[in-house]
């Protein structure tokens, strides 16, 4: 044998015994399951007896994702991921709930209450239709919301957040035309 071949043969054995040392090959990665988008909600049957405000408006988006993220703890057995929003949240969605008890309260006056409770009832009924709709892929399609909610940076997102998913609401709700700034007053010369 020629060095030359000699060489190539002895390096060609000791990468072949090396490789026969490593590690298998690590399995292909599974590819994740492609989920269908969460349903579409249903547009309400009854408005807002009037327009909301701005911070209205977010708790109106805030009260649905915590009803969206109750019948998803109830629904799918994530009560520890729900306690946990909760307990992260928790000033900021008992803030929202008395923003909603002050519009009821401007809306119904001494019934202010009791509609809310209304509203609340209607809230969950219609979410729970729609959950219907999604079947047997609804805890696949709903339960990332726990993770995305527990990664914003704090709870001023969570109305921007709610109004960015297709939650089902149980009003139509229509914002308050802006007001016109008061016209400053004139001094006199």
């Amino acid at each position: 044998m020629r060095a030359s071949t000699a060489v190539l043969l002895a390096t060609g054995l000791a990468v072949g015994a090396l490789a026969g040392c490593s590690q298998p090959p690590a399995p292909p990665a599974q590819q994740a399951a492609v989920l269908p988008p969460p349903p579409t909600p249903v547009v309400p049957s009854q408005n807002a007896p009037q327009c909301v405000r701005p911070a209205e408006k977010a708790a109106f988006d805030v009260s649905a994702l915590r009803n969206q993220l109750v019948l998803t703890a109830i629904t799918c057995k994530t009560e520890d991921r729900y306690n946990a929003v909760v307990n992260k949240y928790k000033p900021d969605l008992a803030g929202s709930e008395k923003i909603l008890g002050t519009y009821f309260n401007r809306s119904y006056g001494g019934r202010g209450q009791s509609r809310q409770d209304d509203y609340n009832t209607q809230l969950i009924s219609a979410q729970s239709q729609l959950a219907g709709k999604a079947g047997s892929l609804y805890c696949a399609i709903y339960t990332p919301m726990y993770d995305e909610v527990m990664a914003l940076p704090s709870g001023n997102d969570l109305p921007a957040y709610a109004a960015s998913k297709p939650i089902q609401q149980a009003l139509v709700i229509s914002e308050c035309p802006p007001t016109a700034a008061p016209a400053a007053a004139k001094k006199k010369p």
